[in-house]
């Protein structure tokens, strides 16, 4: 009976320990960590325009830690504003405007304005 609940105990933990690492990426490895604002505010990611951050989806890198990793490594970031360099709005207002074109072209509409 003893070696019953050992052997359950035993299982349970190396449940736990399997379901505790994520991913096992270090914080560093990941990127910037969106979930939390995203969740908030009720971004999917499944579209083609990331309402938060007013670029299209596939290269916003503050929701998609790969894409921050290759333009980091391009040198393409803003220190200052933790961001692209190229998609930094504070430093770069035109941008703002070159991305609305994008979407205004493809929806015939204004963009809707940035959550964030």
């Amino acid at each position: 009976m003893r070696l019953k609940k050992s052997v359950r105990a035993a299982i349970a933990a190396l449940g736990i320990a399997v379901l505790l690492p994520g991913c096992g990426k270090s914080p560093a490895e990941q990127g910037p960590d969106t979930t939390h604002a995203s969740a908030a505010s009720g971004h999917t990611h499944d579209g083609w325009w990331c309402d938060e951050h007013g670029v299209p989806e596939e290269i916003c890198a503050l929701c998609n830690p790969k894409v921050a990793t290759e333009l980091k490594t391009k040198g393409d970031w803003c220190a200052q504003h933790d961001c692209p360099d190229s998609q930094c709005f504070t430093c770069h207002p035109e941008l703002e405007a070159k991305f609305a074109a994008q979407y205004e072209a493809k929806f015939n509409k204004q963009p809707p304005k940035r959550s964030m």
